[in-house]
């Protein structure tokens, strides 16, 4: 039996149960209640009546044991026996009988009994003293009340009224009817209370019961503390209901379930697939980590039940990133390289071909003249060979791109890098930007891209402007938030406008940081300086 019937069975057998035996204590008083509740009334009417001027003045006249002759003969017409059966019609009750002070009836229902003693002891009622008893006389048993008749300090007789048992087996009967169709009434609105909280029992438990969403419970709980991936649950108020390990260590969350969303210190870029719904992944730098966010709603018997997002850690496949484009950067270099060689080689074969020693001399000469760096002035100046490939790559693919980049004169790098990946990524992204910046000058200009690079001690400072139009922001600082770019990419997982966001953040993860020294405008482009402490190793300063 499943545990919401059950529950209901219970409330049903509490409630029968309480209202069985509140019926129970109501109907054993009920005849007894009816008894007092009769008796009083007789009681207030023999009170009354006795208390009746004109009916103490003709109890008074007609005391004695013996009537006169002619009195009794007239107490069926008299005004005693009329006030008597007038009072009764009105109040109901199965007699009104008014005695004098021996006990002779001088008022009475039937007219026969008028003159004779009373059928009960009347001693009490004589004696001064009222009296209420359940009692049979000439006319049934009856629940009777007895009140002396005074004339001053004086009896003079005495009113007994009476109210039929009868009519106290019906007024207890219909109690019991009316008590009994309240506690169904009660008994139905209680069960229907039951129903209608099963009804919602098992709407909030989704039909399960309380061993399977037990069992549930510790299934979800290990799955989702031994999942790779990151999830975190809010409810349609935004309060987070789950969160595993993973997203807890990818997000830097410490606080415990039931915390408003608003209240972890998520970033915009975080807090947005938290409050709407976002199937394509969305970039976001957290800490020292890069991770892709995204975020389904979930329904259940059409009801919002919430947002449920997952959180992917990308750091790993970030620094591949950065690596490969190193790779890929030197790549186009021998590339650019090779094709230049090439095309040199073809030269000096025709001269030779046609006997031209001469020519072929002075080309060579000129070649060596030129030192193999691809037309980049200054590079013999970076001495630091991951610096000096990286820029050597970086402006033959800027030449394929119809931008040229050139060292400025302050440019003098010697030591060697200890952290190449960090650098390289720092520079790489300034470089990038500047290019894609430089090549969106409308007016036809040159574009071009000037990086300085020099030493402090340990410290690297580097220098990236650009020919082009300059940052479009109201806030320029705003280029290093998550997500800002000018670009659009589809291909790209996340979105674009990472580059800068995790530059920055890489920069200060090492104590340095890179800061907008010119947002550019209508006389130039952007420029940016980077500062990066400890990178190197063996410089012996500026």
């Amino acid at each position: 039996m499943r545990l919401r019937t059950q529950v209901l069975l219970l409330q049903l057998a509490v409630i029968a149960l309480s209202l069985g035996v509140g019926f129970g204590v109501v109907i054993a008083g009920a005849d007894d209640r009816s008894r007092d509740e009769y008796a009083q009334r007789a009681l207030a009417i023999a009170q009354s009546v006795a208390a009746d001027g004109d009916v103490v003045s003709a109890v008074a006249a007609a005391g004695g044991a013996e009537l006169a002759p002619g009195v009794r003969s007239s107490l069926a017409a008299g005004p005693l026996q009329q006030e008597a059966e007038a009072v009764r019609e009105r109040t109901g009750a199965l007699f009104v009988v008014i005695a004098n002070d021996a006990g002779i009836r001088l008022a009475h229902p039937d007219p026969d009994e008028l003159g004779e003693p009373v059928s009960t002891d009347p001693s009490t009622a004589l004696a001064g003293r009222v009296e209420i008893t359940t009692d049979r006389g000439t006319l049934g048993e009856s629940v009777r009340a007895k009140v002396p008749v005074l004339d001053g300090d004086r009896v003079v007789g005495l009113v007994s009224v009476g109210v039929s048992t009868e009519a106290i087996a019906t007024a207890t009967r219909h109690a019991i009817v009316t008590t009994t169709g309240i506690a169904l009434a009660a008994l139905a609105v209680g069960a229907l209370g039951s129903l209608l909280l099963a009804r919602r029992w098992r709407r909030l438990t989704l039909g399960l019961e309380p061993d399977e969403l037990a069992e549930l419970l510790r299934d979800q709980g290990a799955v989702l503390h031994a999942m790779a991936d990151g999830v975190l649950a809010v409810d349609r108020a935004g309060i987070v209901r789950v969160i595993n390990d993973k997203a807890r260590q990818l997000l830097g969350v410490t606080a415990p379930v039931g915390t408003a969303v608003g209240e972890l210190g998520l970033g915009a870029r975080v807090l947005g697939p938290l409050r709407t719904p976002t199937h394509d992944p969305v970039a976001a730098t957290v800490g020292d980590r890069v991770v892709l966010i995204s975020s389904h709603q979930v329904d259940a018997d059409g009801r919002d039940l919430g947002i449920v997002a997952s959180i992917i850690d990308r750091t790993d496949v970030e620094e591949l990133t950065r690596e490969v484009d190193a790779v890929q950067a030197m790549s186009v270099a021998l590339r650019a390289q090779r094709h230049e060689t090439a095309n040199r080689l073809h030269v000096l074969a025709g001269l030779l071909r046609h006997d031209r020693v001469d020519d072929a001399t002075a080309y060579l000469d000129e070649l060596t003249g030129i030192g193999g760096h691809a037309g980049l002035e200054g590079l013999e100046n970076v001495h630091e060979p991951h610096l000096h490939g990286f820029l050597d790559a970086k402006a033959a693919h800027a030449r394929e791109r119809g931008v040229t980049i050139g060292l400025g004169a302050q440019t003098w790098v010697e030591g060697t890098l200890t952290d190449p990946i960090t650098v390289t990524t720092v520079l790489g992204n300034l470089v990038d930007n500047a290019i894609d910046a430089a090549g969106q000058q409308p007016d036809g200009r040159a574009a071009h891209v000037e990086v300085d690079a020099f030493t402090e001690g340990d410290t690297l400072l580097i220098t990236v402007a650009d020919s082009g139009p300059g940052i479009q922001l109201d806030d320029p600082e705003e280029i290093f938030v998550d997500g800002v770019t000018t670009k659009a990419d589809p291909a790209v997982p996340g979105g674009r406008g990472m580059g800068l966001a995790l530059s920055r953040q890489l920069a200060r993860r090492i104590g340095g940081d890179i800061v907008v020294a010119d947002p550019g405008g209508v006389e130039g482009g952007a420029v940016l300086v980077a500062r990066l402490p400890g990178v190197l190793a063996g410089a012996s300063g500026s």
